[in-house]
């Protein structure tokens, strides 16, 4: 935006000053460097003073209107403050406002002064996906991504992309198709338990949550897959302490990393008052010193079954430089967040936007009860075959399990995205919700329609498919992606080859959540009756 475009929005004597700083603030918008000593107090610079506010005052003005992120169409008042931007996170609509912001702004939006958010057919790949030789990488911001209670990084929250990739290749063989597949029993083992606790529920009467039975299942899953014993969950129908401690912390974390990445005084007061207090610290504590003892009991075994840990043990047996103990922990402790809690959240909203499209359900149920005839033929390899499985990608783009922007730092020099220049230090993430509900991208985006992933019906043929990354893209993205496959494939398949579900009442309107960083999800209530085969 040029000065004399502003004349119509600022007093004189704010455009007077914009002016008289412009040259100064330039430079300082356009260095990363020179921006992060101001954003930081020092003894140098010393305390403001009244002098200062109207330098001050002209710097955000100038931020907000003439900086290089000025050309991004966005509010006001958010090119302004990034205020809007916090109270958003913290009143948990931060995917809602996502889809309107983007339904007014287009595919780019300026959502902070130094932040902008993408929802466009190629922000995936350009703000995620894989660097050309020679091109600098798009970091993680290190400010939004904490590290566990031992200060060492995982796979998750490790923001050097060299330890990344380190750690990645450590554990990548026990994610692998074929570690899995030697895996399957200790899957079914769980699904048929899964079973047998919802029949017992059918047989009582009683309505069932499959929220609560989704989470029970995927937890149980991924305490035997890596520690190689159970939490108990499934058999208790009840959450184990460490998972609720998981649940109780997500919030909270939610709202520290928001209040902390909006000033330098805002962080410093945020860690004092937030992240130093006494509920914060012991929820923290209680979840890593459950996945510390577990870690620790599976180092000082040597089970005959393969699980998780067998290659990471192997390595360090061989005197290879394998994962330290501290990075296990780290790593044990983000397992139970990323390869659980978001499996459950997949399967819930793909089980609820079946209910509330039968049609789509009568499909489903059809074949997968005509391609099994007994419970025992539902594999890893039969469920890859079908057809409708489709509906998982479905429910994906509905109701993606981490509905928020992943932020990322452009590096110095600037990177073009979307066919726009974004220039250093500025803040990007492509907001999944605004992807998935993009008119641009999808036609009938807020309709469940399974059958746009066929490629059968011409009425979505100009459907922007690739655009949707649930699992993120590039070399960090999700390393449990075919776990998660196999997991929500067997679990989904397994629940309607045994059953018909029926919708209570109560959750009809069950997609309205809040969320921080995951949805916060209520009970998915259904009533659940014997399997029938129609003819």
């Amino acid at each position: 935006m040029q000065l004399k475009g502003l004349r119509v929005l600022l007093p004189r004597h704010e455009l007077q000053l914009l002016q008289s700083i412009r040259d100064h603030y330039v430079q300082l918008e356009s260095s990363t460097a020179q921006r992060a000593s101001y954003a930081q107090p020092s003894e140098e610079r010393g305390s403001l003073t009244i002098t200062d506010c109207p330098l001050l005052g002209g710097s955000v003005l100038y931020t907000a209107f003439l900086g290089p992120l000025s050309k991004f169409p966005g509010p006001r008042l958010r090119a302004l403050t990034p205020l809007p931007d916090l109270l958003t996170v913290c009143s948990g609509n931060d995917a809602e406002a996502a889809i309107r912001l983007h339904a007014s702004y287009g595919p780019v939006v300026r959502v902070a002064p130094n932040k902008l958010s993408f929802a466009g057919g190629r922000s995936w790949k350009e703000i995620h996906g894989f660097r050309k030789p020679g091109e600098a990488p798009i970091l993680k911001d290190h400010t939004r991504y904490s590290k566990p209670f031992n200060g060492v990084a995982s796979l998750v929250t490790e923001t050097d992309p060299a330890v990344h990739a380190r750690q990645r290749k450590l554990l990548s063989h026990s994610f692998a198709d074929r570690t899995l597949k030697e895996l399957e029993p200790l899957l079914q083992h769980w699904i048929t338990l899964f079973r047998c606790k919802l029949e017992e529920r059918m047989r009582s009467g009683e309505k069932v949550d499959l929220v609560k039975w989704f989470n029970c299942t995927t937890f149980d899953i991924m305490g035997d897959l890596a520690f190689n014993e159970s939490l108990g969950m499934l058999e208790n129908g009840e959450y184990s302490d460490w998972v609720k401690a998981i649940f109780g912390s997500v919030k909270v974390l939610t709202l520290i990393r928001a209040v902390k990445t909006t000033h330098w005084l805002v962080d410093m007061l945020a860690n004092e008052f937030l992240v130093k207090s006494p509920r914060v610290q012991k929820q923290g504590a209680l979840h890593w010193n459950y996945a510390k003892q577990r870690v620790d009991r599976r180092l000082a075994r040597r089970p005959e079954r393969t699980d998780l840990w067998t290659n990471i043990v192997k390595k360090r047996d061989e005197g290879e430089d394998g994962l330290s103990t501290e990075e296990q922990y780290s790593n044990a402790s983000a397992f139970m967040i990323a390869g659980t809690e978001t499996t459950a959240t997949a399967l819930s909203g793909t089980v609820y936007y079946l209910l509330r499209n039968p049609r789509y359900m009568e499909k489903l149920v059809q074949e997968i009860r005509t391609a099994h005839k007994r419970p025992d033929e539902i594999t890893m390899e039969s469920t890859q075959q079908l057809k409708y499985q489709a509906v998982l990608k479905e429910g994906l783009r509905m109701y993606p399990p981490v509905p928020i922007a992943l932020p990322r730092i452009i590096p110095k020099d600037g990177v073009i995205i979307e066919g726009e220049f974004v220039p250093g230090g500025t803040v990007v993430g492509v907001d999944q919700m605004a992807v998935h509900r993009s008119e641009a991208l999808y036609h009938q985006p807020n309709e469940f329609r399974p059958e746009r992933w066929l490629a059968e019906d011409p009425t979505y043929q100009n459907d922007c498919l690739t655009s949707m990354e649930p699992f993120s893209t590039g070399s960090q993205n999700c390393i449990g992606k075919n776990l998660a496959w196999h997991e929500m494939r067997l679990i989904l398949a397994a629940t309607l080859h045994n059953f018909d579900l029926h919708l209570c009442e109560e959750s009809e309107d069950w997609e309205k959540q809040k969320v921080y960083t995951f949805w916060e999800k209520i009970p998915l209530w259904v009533t659940l009756t014997p399997a029938q085969q129609k003819e």
